[in-house]
């Protein structure tokens, strides 16, 4: 498909997308789109920032003009379900967006805000629910929201919501939906865990991959640099004092450690806040608000935190913490050269450890990233780096037999810490307002060993693919 004006869909959503200026669908809408028309189930692999919003979005638009019939009270036609508060929001908005011209009756199931509201939104039903698992199980048992009715179930981002723990969820929330129902399932990666999920919960799924997670975007430019743990903050700071820095995301592994460099840039009289879970949804919505407008131009996050920031205009995307699972780190350096621009990605690798996770970074991208060493000279020989070639002369790993394989989500493993292990378990894990919650348990300590893509047709692509054609981004 060249254009959105050949899938087909019904006047309303096509005048949506014109008001949108969609002009071209990106490889995930074109493969994905046709198949979800005709109600077959859909199986996709596919990263943030392919479009896959609009892909399952505007088939289900579709599919609700061509029956449209009064969701009961209580009941909600469509669910989709995400990982986090901010990537639920952006879902929402987005057919809130396609279906302007429907009058589309929707609401959204998040936590860390009042539930009240949420309970009246659902009342006299719905036809779009959109929500994060913990909160859905909240309405379900407390009677404010019955699943029997649900035509249309989408699980957004499936390998996420498995590190976070909701897989228990996803199972409860599965068993009290209709076994007649169109099932649309998104997933980075397949695990063992995901694909089996999967397997369970689709019938005679079409499967479709785009981008895979060992790519890295072309026009980025990727380097590490060499440092030693109480350099970090400084060299942080210098290099967001370049003029070339227009808007940058800086990445740490865990909440505590998204203060600590906040408060770091502050003194260093760098303009900087923080979002992660601990954070308040008013204040999270407040700082991504203004990251968007360009009034705070360095946002830190954590991984789980950052996966619903969709932001045009990232300049620099900077590893203050390497991450311990290195798919990872292809999902944090996607933020940066969207929408056709260029991009920097600067990895701030101290230690022993993270330079046993720079090796399977490498492995992973089949590059050797150019490195710059700052370490004062006591410390070089303390652990060997990782083989090095000069800049822009990245040379792919041979004869690796295996990807590294995933025990734990992101966080688990903070900068300095002792022992052999480089992906440790979690003993707990809180929830989205700081406190122990019971629908975001400790991450399963395996969460699926052979973490290569299982049962999916893999399409092979030699270049990225094309993304839309249009006056501002439409990867939703």
């Amino acid at each position: 498909m060249t254009s959105f004006q050949d899938f087909g869909l019904a006047d309303p959503i096509s005048r949506a997308l014109k008001d949108e200026n969609y002009l071209t669908p990106t490889p995930i809408q074109a493969q994905t789109i046709p198949i979800a028309l005709t109600g077959r189930d859909v199986v996709g692999i596919a990263q943030t920032g392919t479009g896959k919003t609009a892909s399952f979005a505007l088939p289900i638009l579709h599919r609700l003009l061509q029956s449209r019939t009064k969701p009961q009270p209580k009941h909600c036609r469509v669910l989709v379900l995400s990982p986090t508060r901010e990537l639920s929001g952006q879902i929402l908005d987005s057919f809130n967006a396609y279906g302007r011209h429907m009058r589309l009756s929707s609401a959204l199931a998040i936590g860390g805000v009042p539930m009240g509201r949420q309970v009246r939104s659902v009342m006299q039903g719905v036809e779009v629910m959109v929500a994060t698992p913990g909160r859905l199980l909240d309405l379900v048992q407390g009677n404010a929201l019955k699943l029997n009715q649900v035509e249309y179930l989408v699980l957004d981002e499936a390998d996420r919501m498995l590190d976070m723990g909701f897989i228990n969820d996803i199972r409860k929330i599965v068993s009290k939906l209709p076994k007649t129902r169109q099932t649309l399932f998104f997933s980075a990666t397949m695990p063992k865990d995901i694909a089996d999920l999967a397997e369970q919960m689709l019938r005679d799924p079409a499967r479709v991959a785009v981008t895979p997670v060992a790519s890295t975007v072309d026009r980025i430019e990727q380097r590490v640099i060499q440092v030693d743990h109480s350099a970090k903050p400084t060299i942080l700071a210098q290099i967001l004092k370049q003029d070339s820095v227009n808007r940058a995301l800086i990445f740490t592994r865990t909440k505590h450690g998204a203060d600590k460099v906040v408060k770091g840039l502050v003194k260093a009289g760098i303009p900087a806040d923080a979002i992660h879970g601990n954070k308040s949804q008013n204040h999270r919505e407040r700082v991504l608000a203004a990251f968007r407008t360009g009034e705070i131009r360095t946002l830190v996050a954590t991984d789980i935190a950052a996966r619903g920031i969709d932001v045009d205009g990232i300049s620099h995307v900077v590893n203050f913490d390497l991450p311990n699972i290195p798919e990872t780190y292809v999902h944090r350096i996607g933020r940066t050269a969207r929408a056709g621009a260029d991009g920097v990605a600067i990895s701030l690798c101290a230690g022993p450890d993270e330079h046993s996770y720079l090796r399977d970074i490498e492995r992973l991208i089949r590059i050797t990233l150019p490195k710059e060493d700052r370490r004062t000279p006591g410390h070089r020989n303390a652990a060997p780096a990782p083989q090095q070639h000069r800049a822009g002369q990245g040379k792919p790993h041979h004869g690796h037999s295996g990807r590294p394989q995933h025990d734990a989500g992101p966080g688990s493993h903070a900068p300095g810490s002792k022992g052999p292990q480089r992906r440790r378990k979690h003993a707990g894990h809180q929830g989205q307002n700081g406190q122990p919650n019971r629908h975001e348990p400790a991450r399963p300590s395996q969460s699926g060993k052979g973490d290569g893509i299982q049962g999916v047709a893999f399409l092979r692509r030699e270049n990225r693919p094309a993304r839309p054609t249009r006056n501002r981004n439409s990867q939703s």
